[in-house]
């Protein structure tokens, strides 16, 4: 499962059953729980629900390579994720995945306010996609 951490929505996506293309699921929006604690309880649901082998979390890393304030907030999230399942959890280095993403649903004919509704689903789609391009060395465990 991919996953696109934002501070104020989260998208999901999912890989086929061989790992070869991965698929929009859903967007968690942080408002639609009484707090953060409720939201990762529902993040973790997501993720068991779906039977996922493993999670690939997007790192927002700087254009220099180095942590961000938002780089921190998702190595965070992914410390409180690894806690709460048994499933190997990786980072995806990204660089702007959410003007890709919006790229991508604009070139697919999507009006504006629907693209901004599937967002980050499409963001946690290229997150995912990338990691599942990479050679098994390559990828990073988190």
């Amino acid at each position: 499962m991919g996953v696109d951490y934002g501070l104020a929505r989260t998208g999901l996506s999912v890989s086929d059953p061989e790992g070869r293309l991965a698929f929009p699921l859903t967007t968690l929006r942080l408002e639609d729980y009484a707090d953060r604690k409720e939201f990762l309880a529902a993040l973790v649901a997501g993720i068991t629900a779906e039977g996922a082998g493993a999670v690939v979390m997007g790192l927002p890393l700087l254009d220099d390579g180095t942590d961000s304030l938002t780089t921190r907030q998702v190595r965070n999230i992914t410390g409180r994720l690894k806690r709460r399942l048994d499933l190997p959890v990786f980072y995806m280095p990204e660089l702007l995945s959410s003007e890709e993403a919006w790229s991508d649903l604009r070139e697919a004919g999507l009006k504006a306010r629907k693209r901004k509704a599937v967002l980050d689903q499409q963001a946690a789609v290229r997150i995912l996609a990338s990691f599942l391009a990479l050679p098994p060395g390559q990828r990073r465990p988190a």
